[in-house]
C-alpha cells in the first residue's frame, strides 16, 4: 500500500507548488543549455534522453498519446559465457608464418575458421514504453524541452483553453524516473497508463489505495510488466526484466487490463522503476522485484519537491564543474533543430557550447559509479537488434565514449569502465591462455555485459588482440590526472597483465617485437586482399603504451625493478613510427599507403591523438607526418570518426580545422531512413542532437566534446625517474579558431592534477587561472607574453612560448597576458 505520510505530503505540497519550479540551480540556465522544439517528436531520433546510467528514457513530449521509452543497462540478451577458440592456440604458429611469407590471405582463412568460432556477441535491449494517452489532438504553445542545467525535460501546451505541463527526470540521487504532470485547472487532467514492450511480457495493475468519494481524496496503483529476456546465438536468456510504474494522483485512479486510469484529477506523479536479476558477468541469482521495492522503498518518505531537489543537487554537482561560453549569432533563438540546420556556415557559435554542453550531458546521465559503461548508443535503444548490438567496441568506439571524462572534470563517469577493465582482466586472462598460450590478459575488438574477450565477425574486423590494452590506457590516465597512488595500487595488476600478454603475445623478427596476427582496425593496405598482417602501427602504438604505463607505474609504486629492466628491453624493441613516399605517417610496416583513401580510421593517429606519442615539441617530423596523413584522409567521414578528428587537429594546434571538422559534424541528418540518408549525404547529427554515423552510434558526441576541450587545453604529465617528481605541461589554447574572437572555458582538469579556467579577448588569451592539487613545478605553454614564471623556451615555429611556475598546492596561480 502506499505510504499514507508520503500522500499526504504529496496532496499538500503538489497543490501548494502547481507549476512552479524548483528552487533556483546555483548559476542560470543560459540558452546553450537549453534544447526545445516546437511539436512533439514523431520518431526516437527526435524524442529527449533522460539517464541517470541505470535507467535510460527517451521522452517524445506527445499531446495525444505521451511516450516514454525505456532502458535498464543491465538488460541484455543471453547469459554468462566465453566465445574462447578452444583450436586456436594450434594453428597460431601456422598463421603467424603465412603472414611472414606474404600469405595473408591463407592466414585470414584459417582465423576466420580455427579462431572466431562464436558466438559474436549480445545485444543490448529496451525494457519497452510507458504510453500515457492524452487524447489532446488540438493543441496550442507547445514547447518541449531538455534543460541540460538540471537534466530535466519539459512539456508545455494548451489544450481547450487549460494549460498542461509535465517535467520527467531520472534521478541521480534516487535510482528512478520521476513524472510530474499538471493542469492548470482543477479536475482537468485525465490519462490511461500502460506499458508496452516488442519482447514477450505480463502486465498487471493493481490499486495501491482507493480514490475516495467523488475522487476529492486522490489514489494510487501499481503496474507492473515482467519481461523476458532473448536467446542469441545459440546463448541462452538468463535474464529477467520487471518495470514498474507506480501511479499517484489527486484525482480518481483506477485499474483495468493491466493498465491504470486517472480520471479528473489536477496534479498526477509517475514513479518508474527497472531492474533485472543481473549481479555480475557470472552471476545470475539476483531479484529483479526485490530491487524495484528497495528503490521505491527509498523514496517513500520524500516529498516531490525533495526527489528534485536531491536530483538537481547531485546532477549540478557534476554537471556546472565546466562551463564554456561562446558568442551566440542570430540563429540562437531558434528550436534546436532549426537552428542547427542553419548552423553550417553561420556565427552561433554558442551551438558549439550547446553540443560540448551535451556530450557532458549525456556521459553524466549514461555513466556513474555502480552502473554499467556507456555502449554504443549510452544507455538508449529502442530496437531489438541495435546497430552492431549496441555492444562495446573497443578498437576504438568504448575508449572514445570515455574521451571527455577526465579533462572535463566527470572523472567519477569513468568508473563503469574501469569496473569492466577489471572483470576484462578476468576472463581476458582465460582468453589469452586458452587461445594464444600467453599470461597476462587481453580482449579482441568488441565485449558486451558477459565480458566476452574473444574475435568476433571475421578476421578482418576481431583479430586485432589490442582491445584491452588500448581499454587499461584510461586506468593509467586517472592516475595521471588526480596522481592517485591508492588508485594506481588497486589497478597496477590490470595494467600489468596488460603488459604481460604482449611479453608474452609478440614475435621477434628482424630484431624487433611484431604484434601478429592483428589488423589496423577495419582497414587494409593498397593492394592487399586481406586486413591481416603483423606489426602495423597502431599495434606498436598500443604495445608501448601498455609496456610504458606498466613500467611507469611500477616506478610510481617502487615494485618489481627486474620487471622494470624487461619491459625496458621491450620497449626498446618496438618498430618505430615511419614516414613514408608520401611523407605521411605509415599505417603498416610496409609502405603501402594509399593517398586518395579516406577511411574513417586513421588508426596510425592514435600516436597523435589519444596518446601522446607524436608532438610538435618532441617529435616534429611524426607530427608533420601526421598532418599530411589527415590532409589525405580529408574533412568528411562518419560522425564518430569527426569526432576523432576534432582531437587530431587540435593536436596539430589548428583550430580553424578542427572547427571545420566540427562544422561538418553539426550538419542536420532528419532521420535513418535511406532516403534522408540520401537527400542528406552529409548529414552527422539527428534532430536530438545524437551523433549520426549513420546510424546513432553516441561516440561521436563524446568525441567531439573531447575534442573542444583539446582546443582550448592540452596537458602532460611526465613520470620521471625520480618517481615522486613528475612534471606537467599545460598548453593554454592551443587551437582556437580564428572566429572565436570571445569566450571562456572554466573548469577543465589537467594531467598531474590541475584545475584550469581561461578567458580570451580578440582571439587571445586574456587571463588564465590554474590550481594545482600538488606542490611542484608547473611549465605553462602560451603564445601570448604572461605575468608570472621564468620564460625558459620558445618554440619560434609554432609561436609558442614556454614557462615555468613555482606551484603551491590549493593556491591558485593568476594568469594575465602582457
Amino acid at each position: 500500500m502506499t505510504n499514507p505520510k508520503r500522500f499526504a505530503i504529496f496532496l499538500l505540497l503538489a497543490m501548494v507548488t502547481l507549476m512552479a519550479n524548483a528552487a533556483a540551480p546555483s548559476r542560470k540556465a543560459n540558452v546553450n543549455d537549453i534544447m526545445w522544439y516546437d511539436s512533439p517528436a514523431k520518431i526516437w531520433l527526435e524524442a529527449l534522453p533522460i539517464g541517470n546510467s541505470h535507467l535510460g528514457a527517451m521522452v517524445f513530449g506527445g499531446t495525444e498519446t505521451e511516450e516514454i521509452q525505456l532502458n535498464e543497462d543491465t538488460f541484455w540478451s543471453g547469459g554468462p559465457h566465453d566465445n574462447d577458440s578452444k583450436t586456436s592456440i594450434y594453428y597460431l604458429n601456422e598463421v603467424r608464418s603465412l603472414i611472414f611469407d606474404g600469405k595473408e590471405k591463407e592466414a585470414e582463412n584459417i582465423i576466420n575458421k580455427e579462431f572466431i568460432k562464436g558466438p559474436h556477441g549480445q545485444k543490448y535491449l529496451t525494457v519497452g514504453s510507458l504510453k500515457l494517452d492524452f487524447g489532446h489532438k488540438n493543441v496550442t504553445d507547445y514547447r518541449r524541452e531538455l534543460d541540460l542545467s538540471t537534466a530535466i525535460s519539459k512539456v508545455t501546451y494548451k489544450n481547450n483553453g487549460v494549460n498542461y505541463s509535465r517535467e520527467t527526470y531520472a534521478s541521480l540521487a534516487d535510482g528512478v524516473i520521476v513524472v510530474r504532470l499538471m493542469a492548470g485547472k482543477k479536475g482537468a487532467l485525465s490519462f490511461v497508463a500502460g506499458h508496452d514492450c516488442q519482447l514477450r511480457h505480463v502486465n498487471d495493475s493493481k490499486l495501491l489505495s482507493a480514490s475516495g468519494k467523488n475522487a476529492k481524496n486522490g489514489g494510487s496503483a501499481m503496474l507492473t510488466s515482467v519481461i523476458d529476456g532473448v536467446d542469441h546465438e545459440g546463448i541462452k536468456s538468463a535474464l529477467k526484466a520487471q518495470v514498474q510504474a507506480q501511479v499517484t494522483a489527486d484525482g480518481k485512479v483506477s485499474v483495468k487490463d493491466g493498465k491504470v486510469m486517472v480520471e479528473n484529477a489536477q496534479v498526477a506523479t509517475i514513479i518508474i522503476s527497472a531492474a533485472t536479476n543481473y549481479v555480475d558477468y557470472k552471476d545470475v541469482s539476483g531479484d529483479a522485484a526485490a530491487r524495484n521495492a528497495q528503490y521505491f522503498k527509498g523514496v517513500a518518505s520524500l516529498s516531490l519537491d525533495q526527489m528534485k531537489k536531491r536530483h538537481i543537487e547531485k546532477y549540478q554537482q557534476q554537471y556546472f564543474r565546466t562551463s564554456l561560453s561562446l558568442s551566440n549569432g542570430a540563429n540562437a533563438a531558434m528550436p534546436t533543430s532549426q537552428r542547427l540546420d542553419k548552423f553550417y556556415g553561420s556565427d552561433d557559435y554558442g551551438m558549439v557550447s550547446l553540443l560540448f554542453n551535451y556530450g557532458r550531458y549525456l556521459l553524466i546521465s549514461s555513466s556513474q559509479p555502480g552502473g554499467q559503461p556507456a555502449n554504443l548508443q549510452g544507455v538508449w535503444n529502442d530496437k531489438l537488434n541495435a546497430p552492431w548490438d549496441s555492444k562495446y567496441t573497443i578498437n576504438i568506439n568504448a575508449e572514445m565514449n570515455y574521451w571527455p571524462a577526465e579533462v572535463c572534470n566527470l572523472s567519477e563517469t569513468a568508473e563503469p569502465l574501469f569496473s569492466m577493465v577489471k572483470d576484462l582482466s578476468v576472463t581476458g586472462a582465460k582468453t589469452a591462455h586458452d587461445m594464444y598460450g600467453c599470461r597476462g590478459w587481453m580482449a579482441h575488438h568488441n565485449t558486451d555485459l558477459w565480458r566476452i574477450a574473444g574475435p568476433v565477425d571475421g578476421a578482418a574486423w576481431g583479430i586485432f588482440p589490442n582491445g584491452g590494452a588500448w581499454l587499461a590506457t584510461h586506468l593509467w590516465e586517472h592516475y595521471l590526472y588526480t596522481l592517485d597512488k591508492d588508485f594506481l595500487k588497486e589497478y597496477y595488476p590490470v595494467l600489468k597483465g596488460a603488459a604481460d600478454f604482449y611479453l608474452d603475445y609478440m614475435v621477434e623478427k628482424d630484431g624487433e617485437l611484431l604484434v601478429v596476427p592483428s589488423v589496423s582496425p577495419e582497414h587494409g593496405g593498397k593492394g592487399k586482399k586481406s586486413n591481416v598482417t603483423a606489426g602495423c602501427t597502431m599495434d606498436n602504438q598500443i604495445a608501448f603504451d601498455a609496456l610504458n604505463q606498466a613500467l611507469r607505474a611500477a616506478m610510481v609504486l617502487d615494485v618489481d625493478k627486474d620487471y622494470q629492466k624487461k619491459l625496458e628491453k621491450a620497449i626498446a624493441m618496438l618498430p618505430k613510427m615511419k614516414v613514408g613516399q608520401y611523407g605521411q605517417l605509415q599505417e603498416w610496416r610496409e609502405d603501402m599507403d594509399n593517398p586518395k583513401d579516406e577511411h574513417r580510421h586513421i588508426s596510425q593517429l592514435y600516436g597523435l591523438y589519444p596518446s601522446a606519442q607524436i608532438s610538435p615539441f618532441a617529435t616534429p617530423d611524426l607530427w608533420k607526418a601526421a598532418g599530411v596523413t589527415l590532409h589525405q584522409r580529408g574533412d568528411q567521414a562518419t560522425g564518430w570518426s569527426l569526432g576523432w578528428k576534432t582531437n587530431f587537429w587540435a593536436r596539430m594546434l589548428d583550430g580553424n580545422h578542427a572547427f571545420t571538422i566540427i562544422s561538418n559534424m553539426l550538419r542536420l541528418l532528419p532521420s535513418e531512413t535511406n532516403e534522408d540518408i540520401h537527400n542528406h549525404p552529409d548529414g552527422r547529427t539527428f534532430p536530438n542532437m545524437f551523433d549520426a554515423h549513420p546510424p546513432f552510434q553516441i561516440d561521436g558526441n563524446f568525441g567531439v566534446t573531447a575534442g573542444i576541450a583539446e582546443m582550448l587545453m592540452q596537458s602532460s604529465y611526465v613520470v620521471s625517474d625520480d618517481k615522486d617528481n613528475g612534471m606537467t605541461t599545460i598548453h593554454l589554447l592551443p587551437a582556437l579558431p580564428d572566429v572565436w574572437k570571445q569566450g571562456s572555458i572554466a573548469g577543465l582538469k589537467a594531467r598531474g592534477g590541475y584545475e584550469v579556467s581561461e578567458e580570451w579577448k580578440d582571439g587571445k588569451l586574456a587571463s588564465a587561472t590554474i590550481v594545482p592539487s600538488h606542490d611542484g613545478v608547473l611549465r605553462l605553454r602560451t603564445k601570448e607574453n604572461i605575468n608570472v614564471g621564468t620564460l625558459v623556451k620558445s618554440y619560434d615555429e609554432l609561436a609558442v612560448k614556454e614557462y615555468e611556475i613555482n606551484v603551491t598546492a590549493g593556491k591558485a596561480v593568476k594568469i594575465s597576458a602582457r
